[in-house]
Parts: structure tokens; sequence; C-alpha cells
């Protein structure tokens, strides 16, 4: 539900939610010399291959480059294009707050702090199942 409402909220910008994690990541202050793509992978907890086409995607539409990263030529960093930046900051993040301010319109403080805690500790429980399934798959 939030894949199909919150790509409602930016579909005029031709994101996604996918394509909003990534330029979110990218758009903080850690991420200004760009990231790798393990880095952002393990940042958005996904895998490389997921990311590999959306990224792909997203350099082909202008959001993004890509170039050899200087310490290791055999990764790539991704930085966010100068026109992705402009559709980050001018267009996608006002409708996405707008978007949030509306889902969570008839949430409480006490309900938004029960919920993330919540959420903290489902993230929690499926890393752990994660990490033990990655050491069963390592053997």
């Amino acid at each position: 539900m939030l894949h199909k409402t919150g790509t409602r909220a930016v579909e005029e910008e031709g994101l996604t939610t996918q394509q909003w994690a990534v330029l979110g990541a990218l758009s903080r202050e850690e991420a200004r010399d760009g990231m790798s793509v393990g880095e952002l992978a393990r940042y958005l907890l996904v895998s490389r291959q997921n990311l590999s086409g959306l990224l792909s995607r997203m350099e082909r539409d202008g959001h993004l480059s890509a170039t050899p990263d200087a310490q290791d030529r055999r990764s790539r960093r991704v930085r966010m294009s100068e026109s992705g930046r402009k559709l980050w900051l001018n267009e996608a993040t006002p409708k996405i707050q707008a978007y949030y301010e509306e889902v969570l319109g008839n949430f409480s403080v006490d309900d938004m702090t029960h919920t993330l805690h919540d959420l903290l500790k489902l993230l929690d429980n499926m890393k752990q199942i994660d990490a033990r399934r990655s050491v069963v798959e390592e053997d």
C-alpha cells in the first residue's frame, strides 16, 4: 500500500517509492560525494541486484550519475545529478511531505512514537532472520 499510494504522490515527477528512497539516501549530507552501489544497497537494506536495474533507469532518466570510484576502480560511485537534485528538492520533497502529513494526519505524537518503536523492533527481528539465513547460505 505504501508503494501504491506513495508512488501516486510523486508519479507526476516520474518517480516511484523506490526511486524516492534512492534520491532521499543520496540527498543526505553524508552522501554529498556519492555512495558506492554496495553502500547504497546496505543503507536501503536491499540487494545489489535489485538496486542495479533501478540505478540504471534513474541514470538513463538523468536523475543520477555513476562514475568509477577513485579508490576502487571496480566500484561505481553514484551521485544525484543536478537535475535530480532540483527534482528532489523542488518537486518531490514537498509532495512527499504532504503525503506523510496526510497518512499521519490522525496520529498523535504518542501514536507516532509507539509506531516508530514497533517498526524498529520489527526491523531488528527481520535483520536477525536475515543474518541467520546468510550464515546458513554460507555453510
